[in-house]
């Protein structure tokens, strides 16, 4: 996503035009492939003007490449749609769920309240926001409540159908109704996929946060519930800071979030290849 605005919104643009990723994670299971949100979709390539919202297709300036799709991504790791057995959502906005008919065989898990949200669209965001077109032949839901053991202090939903025990929901309401984060236990330590509870890298994992102009304003546009999306954006703050050697966490639109991890997988995967070919 593009909007006008430049560093203003992301950064560290130095042009008017901002850049905003879709930050999705694939992980591989003995389950097989889970995917914790889809970005846009090939549909949604095929067809913008019919399945997103002009308001935000004009707004944040969103420009449609299949290559970018997480199907043409996971294609091009060698792995095949049908691969794909579960899809964990953050949340139902349409730069979340937009590829979900891409993978007509995986079981879509997501907040029961997310869902509700969703299906009622109040007011003029919500109903902009949510694109039922984009998940309307899912064939198979699995929907949670908020409740289970704690997770760092965060209430977490644990025990999600068909998945190993290392994926978790943790609920953070604010952004949406039904929004949480996805926490993933790896080898190397816990990954939190934060989705939207925050937008900008500097909101976290400093005593003294803050946030560009443009997506503090974003955040206030979007947001159902201000005091629970503050609050909990606070918690998450004081996990990266108090647990910066157990959890790694990340938003979805922060570009350089995104490089961060981009650059340490290929250093990893380059670091294994070498040990392996020796």
């Amino acid at each position: 996503m593009c909007p006008i605005g430049g560093s203003l919104f992301d950064g560290f643009s130095r042009s008017l035009v901002a850049h905003l990723v879709c930050h999705c994670l694939l992980i591989e299971t003995e389950q097989g492939l889970v995917l914790i949100d889809t970005g846009f979709g090939q549909r949604d390539v095929q067809a913008a003007s019919s399945r997103l919202s002009p308001f935000f297709l004009n707004f944040n300036r969103i420009q449609l490449e299949e290559k970018y799709t997480a199907l043409a991504q996971i294609e091009q790791l060698g792995f095949r749609r049908d691969d794909v057995r579960h899809i964990v959502l953050t949340h139902l906005d349409f730069d979340h769920a937009g590829g979900l008919e891409d993978f007509p065989e995986a079981t879509v898990h997501v907040m029961q309240s997310e869902m509700e949200a969703a299906q009622e669209r109040r007011g003029f965001i919500q109903s902009q926001r949510y694109r039922q077109c984009q998940w309307d032949e899912v064939k198979s839901w699995k929907f949670y409540s908020a409740g289970g053991e704690p997770w760092f202090g965060f209430e977490a939903v644990r025990n999600l159908e068909g998945l190993p025990p290392e994926i978790l929901f943790i609920p953070l309401v604010g952004h949406t109704r039904g929004h949480a984060g996805i926490a993933i236990q790896t080898s190397q330590g816990w990954l939190l996929h934060a989705g939207d509870a925050y937008f900008y890298r500097h909101e976290i994992g400093s005593v003294q946060p803050n946030c560009t102009p443009g997506l503090r304003a974003y955040q206030w546009m979007m947001e159902v519930d201000r005091k629970a999306r503050l609050y909990n954006q606070q918690k998450l703050r004081a996990l990266s800071l108090e647990h910066s050697g157990e959890v790694r966490l990340f938003c979805s639109h922060d570009a350089i979030e995104f490089k961060t991890f981009v650059d340490q997988n290929n250093s990893q995967l380059q670091e294994h290849n070498s040990r392996f070919v020796n």
